[in-house]
C-alpha cells in the first residue's frame, strides 16, 4: 500500500498493511538531531503519510523585524522566545467594534496560485489542505484571549459577528481548495488546557460547534476527510465532533487522555492521530521504552485502522535524539 492508501484505510476504519505515521519537529529538535546525527540524512528515513499544502498568504504577511513577523490578519508574533510560531504582541481588535476590521480576501487573485503544483508534489502521500488558527484561535489572536472570554459573557452578539466573519473566510478557502486533488482538510484550533476546555462546554457548544459544523460541512460535501488539531483535555466534545462530521482527531495527548481508552470508547466512529508523549516519553524515557510504546500503540490503537501514529505535537527541543531515532526506526520496522 502507498501512504495515501494507508491513510484512506485508517480513516475508513479498515486495517492497513502498516500503521501510517507522521513525525514533525520544532526547530530546536531538528537542530538537536543534526548535532547528533549530522546534516539531514536522518530526515530521509522519515516517510510521513501526509503532504501538507496551504493557501498563499496575503500582502499583510511580512517581517516587521528580525524577531517579529505579521500574519495576513495583521497579528504580530514575537519569535524571540518561540522560534516556530511566536507570541502575539499586538491587538488587532482593541474594542468591541468590527467596523474597521479588514479580514483577508479569501478569493483574491493569487490566493491559490501554484496550489495544484504543490498538491502534485505529494508523491504517494495523502494531500492535506491545512488552515491553522482556524476559528477560536483566530478570534483570540486578534481580540486578545481575556477580552474574548469576557466578550462571550458580556457581548455574545459581538462574538457571533466576529466568529461568523472568520468562519465565512475559512469556508471560502475550503470551497476553493476542494477543487484541487486534495484528500483531507485539516483545521488547527486549540480549545483546551490540560484540565479541560478553556471556555467550558456551554460556551464551546454555543459559539464554536455551529461554525465548526459549517467548516467541516464544506469539506465533507466535496467528499474530503476532515481532521482537526486541538491541544488539551477536550474529549468531552468528541460526541459533538463526531456528530458534525469529524473523521480524525489530533494530537491525542496521552497526558490528558488515555489513547487505549479513547480507542475503546470512540474508535468505531473517530480516528486518532498522535499518541506518543512529547512531555514525558520522548524527553525522559529510554529508547527501549519508546520502542515498546510505539509498538503497543500500533498494535492496539491501530487495530482495525482508525489510527495515525505521531508525536503528540511537533517534537520539542528537550526530546532526546536517541529517543526520536528509536521512534523513527520502530515505525519503519513494521
Amino acid at each position: 500500500m502507498t501512504n495515501k492508501e494507508r491513510v484512506y484505510a485508517s480513516l475508513s476504519h479498515e486495517q492497513p498493511d502498516k500503521t501510517p505515521y507522521c513525525i514533525g519537529f520544532t526547530q530546536k529538535a531538528s537542530a538537536a538531531m543534526v548535532a547528533r546525527y549530522g546534516d539531514l540524512d536522518w530526515a530521509k528515513l522519515i516517510d510521513n503519510c501526509f503532504h501538507g499544502v496551504a493557501a498563499n498568504p496575503g500582502p499583510k504577511q511580512t517581517d516587521i523585524s528580525d524577531t517579529i513577523w505579521q500574519d495576513e490578519f495583521g497579528v504580530q508574533w514575537d519569535r524571540s522566545i518561540d522560534r516556530d510560531i511566536g507570541n502575539v504582541c499586538n491587538c488587532v481588535i482593541p474594542e468591541r467594534d468590527l467596523d474597521s476590521l479588514e479580514l483577508p480576501d479569501p478569493r483574491t487573485p493569487g490566493k491559490f496560485e501554484g496550489f495544484g503544483e504543490r498538491c502534485a508534489q505529494g508523491d504517494g502521500r495523502a494531500v492535506q489542505f491545512s488552515i491553522g488558527f482556524s476559528l477560536f484561535e483566530r478570534a483570540w489572536t486578534m481580540r486578545g484571549m481575556a477580552n474574548l472570554f469576557m466578550d462571550m459573557v458580556d457581548a455574545p452578539e459581538f462574538v457571533d459577528e466576529l466568529l461568523d466573519a472568520i468562519c465565512d473566510y475559512n469556508v471560502a478557502l475550503v470551497e476553493q481548495a476542494v477543487k484541487y486533488p486534495i484528500d483531507s482538510v485539516h483545521f488547527g484550533d486549540d480549545w483546551g488546557s490540560q484540565r479541560g476546555l478553556l471556555m467550558g462546554p456551554t460556551l464551546w457548544e454555543r459559539f464554536l460547534k455551529p461554525r465548526l459544523a459549517r467548516q467541516y460541512g464544506a469539506a465533507k460535501a466535496a467528499g474530503k476527510f476532515v481532521t482537526i488539531h486541538s491541544c488539551g483535555m477536550v474529549q468531552s466534545v468528541f460526541p459533538h465532533l463526531i456528530e458534525i462530521g469529524l473523521d480524525c482527531f489530533n494530537p491525542f495527548q496521552p497526558e490528558v487522555m488515555d489513547p487505549y481508552q479513547m480507542k475503546r470508547e470512540f474508535g468505531d466512529r473517530l480516528s486518532f492521530w498522535g499518541g506518543v508523549s512529547t512531555q514525558k516519553l520522548l524527553p525522559y524515557g529510554t529508547p527501549d521504552e519508546v520502542r515498546a510504546e510505539a509498538r503497543k500503540l500500533m498494535a492496539e490503537v491501530g487495530k482495525d485502522g482508525g489510527y495515525i501514529l505521531a508525536p503528540a505535537h511537533a517534537i520539542p527541543g528537550d526530546a532526546k535524539p536517541e529517543n526520536i531515532m528509536a521512534l523513527i526506526e520502530t515505525v519503519n520496522d513494521q
